[in-house]
């Protein structure tokens, strides 16, 4: 990917020593998944999981960060998503820890800051009474006041879910990949990317805040659409759009086998032009 001007001037001069790369921010990203139903022919009663679809959500042109680009919701752990208070059902931080070679502590802030984050970004709740149920509905002027308190950080996670007599389902999600942003980019993260299954009975829902757009897309029609100019993706999110296109269900996508390997783009120089190259 060939740098803009003002990216590769800044490349250069980190490249060279003259500036130093800002600090990351831990992050985690959430791919809400959808089988789509196609009828079968009348001989048989089922219906044929022909999906998956993915949720992707447009972030607002006034965004300081990817303003624009459709992206999976997500963003940044805050302080409170470590807190021990928080109801767990599922694989413990520990293990997530094992899986993303975390700390047990930034284990326990990337799975609380998915779980929020997507109730924040779409309406969806990965969480339930016990550790074999989930929230079957979110809708609802009392949900929102809860998720915009969230948002403003008013109300923790921790209190959200305690309040509510919720756990929090780890076993929800799916450890997928780990991205983190170059060293060029005035605002970096360290990301880590899970997927999820939307839970039945709850519905995504264009909950404003950051975003101005949502859609249900299968992968490899975002990707056409991205490479018609229609859509613009940032690396991560076409990446891993082109891995999910190879799987005809969500089952499929379920039971991939995934080795998180972590992958920061870096900028290199091509016969005197800065490209951005993930290799």
């Amino acid at each position: 990917m060939p740098l803009p001007a003002e990216l590769a001037a800044r490349a250069r001069d980190i490249l060279a020593g003259r500036v130093e790369p800002v600090p990351t921010r831990d992050a985690a990203t959430v791919v809400i998944l959808r089988g789509v139903r196609a009828s079968e022919p009348a001989s048989r009663s089922a219906a044929v999981d022909t999906g998956p679809e993915v949720y992707l959500l447009r972030r607002k042109s006034t965004m300081a960060f990817a303003a624009g680009a459709y992206v999976f919701p997500g963003g940044s752990v805050d302080a409170r998503d470590t807190d021990q208070a928080v109801a767990w059902a599922g694989p413990s931080p520990a293990e997530w820890g094992a899986v993303f070679h975390a700390s047990e502590q930034v284990a326990r802030g990337l799975v609380c800051a998915a779980v929020r984050e997507t109730f924040e970004e779409s309406g969806v709740l990965l969480a339930g009474p016990g550790p074999g149920s989930v929230v079957a509905d979110t809708t609802g002027d009392d949900w929102e006041a809860d998720r915009l308190a969230l948002i403003d950080r008013s109300l923790a996670f921790a209190d959200f879910l305690a309040r509510r007599g919720l756990v929090l389902r780890s076993d929800l999600l799916k450890p997928w990949a780990h991205w983190i942003t170059p060293e060029i980019e005035q605002r970096r993260f360290d990301t880590r990317f899970f997927v999820a299954v939307l839970p039945e009975g709850q519905r995504t829902r264009d909950v404003g805040g950051e975003a101005d757009q949502v859609l249900w897309q299968r992968p490899a029609e975002a990707i056409e659409l991205a490479h018609r100019g229609e859509i613009f993706l940032m690396p991560p999110t076409y990446h891993t759009l082109t891995e999910l296109s190879a799987c005809d269900s969500v089952a499929d996508v379920l039971a991939a086998h995934r080795e998180i390997v972590t992958v920061m783009p870096r900028a290199v120089e091509i016969e005197g032009e800065m490209r951005l190259v993930t290799t």
